[in-house]
């Protein structure tokens, strides 16, 4: 009998393990019962949408392996499916699971673009590059129906605050407009990430995501409209995503891509599981051989949480990646994607609680 689990269309994870912080367990039985269907087949993923009450919309970090310390993510989970992001522990904070709840339990912050307002107005705070898409993608598919990404965006420009986008999605290309006007004044850069050039296994890798050769078109678009744009190879899998990464620099420098980068496949907690559980359902002939080579990457375990080496591994294979990651940069003249863009600070105007910017206030000298 094949245990293996099975893949449901459209969605990334193919199982939906418990929260860590429950106190119980559900496990799928076959009762004997006639049905129409597989008796063990998992039911119908439909994406449920929630509200996020958080208090706050800018996180801040203090890891030394990041080149920014602040993000902006207006929503939690999403519906790109992404089998490996990092992110997908997250939800288990939430009492939901890491794997299809995950990606179709999404929340949202209707009161982001408010938050971020009055967060920017607060007279402690001090501008620097606020990253959207470190956590969660700002376009995912339901930013379209509700654009709180946007929203972010509006007030960004209306404060002249530096912005870093990453994304998988083309349709970063609908705030344009936007994104133009701040790049006048070099207040804005785009990453688009482009795991692989296979479009079948981005299908079954990120399936909701745009496909590769529509963020290859969004980095020529935002190119020809005056933006800095650059490429994320990641993550980096090696024996199932590796052999494209000298091509996706080359077509991305191409588009008009100014800067790369590359990290190794993370996988924290939860992660490690589904990940091979979707190996198992979706690529079974080489899901051992790509384990061991994560593995020797990772000093014999399949996550480092070390600062300094998870981002890019250590040993023989890692190193191998990085000098090829190394000769497609100079080949190509891009700049290495590890420090934050060259984005300006001084411009920043501070808001008023209300809306509005906050008036300067005249010196006895003025």
């Amino acid at each position: 009998m094949n245990d293996r689990p099975k893949p449901l269309r459209g969605r990334g994870a193919v199982t939906n393990p418990v929260s860590r912080f429950l106190a119980h367990e559900r496990e799928a039985v076959d009762d004997g019962w006639w049905h129409e269907a597989d008796p063990l087949a998992p039911p119908p993923a439909p994406t449920e949408l929630g509200i996020d009450n958080s208090r706050s919309v800018i996180s801040y970090n203090q890891s030394p392996d990041l080149p920014f310390d602040r993000t902006a993510n207006p929503y939690r989970g999403c519906e790109h499916g992404c089998i490996y992001c990092y992110a997908r522990p997250t939800h288990a904070w939430l009492g939901l699971s890491p794997g299809l709840d995950f990606e179709r339990r999404l929340f949202h912050k209707p009161e982001a673009a408010a938050q971020l307002r009055r967060e920017l107005a607060a007279p402690s705070y001090r501008p620097a590059t606020l990253v959207l898409g470190a956590n969660t993608d700002p376009y995912q598919p339901v930013e379209r129906r509700l654009g709180r990404t946007r929203e972010l965006l509006e007030v960004l420009a209306e404060c002249r605050h530096p912005v870093a986008v990453t994304t998988k999605s083309a349709l970063v290309l609908r705030d344009l407009d936007l994104l133009a006007a701040m790049a006048e004044r070099r207040l804005v850069a785009v990453q688009l990430s482009v795991t692989t050039l296979d479009g079948e296994l981005a299908r079954r890798l990120e399936p909701r995501a745009s496909a590769p050769h529509k963020r290859l078109q969004a980095i020529a678009a935002l190119s020809a409209a005056g933006i800095p744009a650059g490429v994320l190879v990641s993550p980096l899998i090696p024996g199932l995503t590796d052999a494209d990464l000298e091509r996706i620099i080359a077509l991305a420098a191409e588009a008009g891509a100014r800067r790369a980068g590359a990290l190794l496949l993370r996988l924290p907690l939860e992660i490690k599981d589904l990940f091979t559980d979707w190996l198992q359902a979706h690529y079974p002939e080489r899901a051992d051989r790509v384990l061991s080579l994560i593995r020797q990457c990772r000093d014999g375990r399949l996550n480092d949480p070390d600062f300094g080496t998870r981002m890019t591994g250590t040993g023989v294979v890692a190193e191998l990646l990085q000098q090829r990651l190394r000769l497609a940069l100079s080949r190509h003249g891009l700049a290495r994607q590890d420090s934050g863009w060259p984005l300006d600070t001084t411009q920043f105007r501070r808001p008023t609680r209300a809306g509005g910017m906050a008036k300067r206030q005249l010196s006895l000298f003025d």
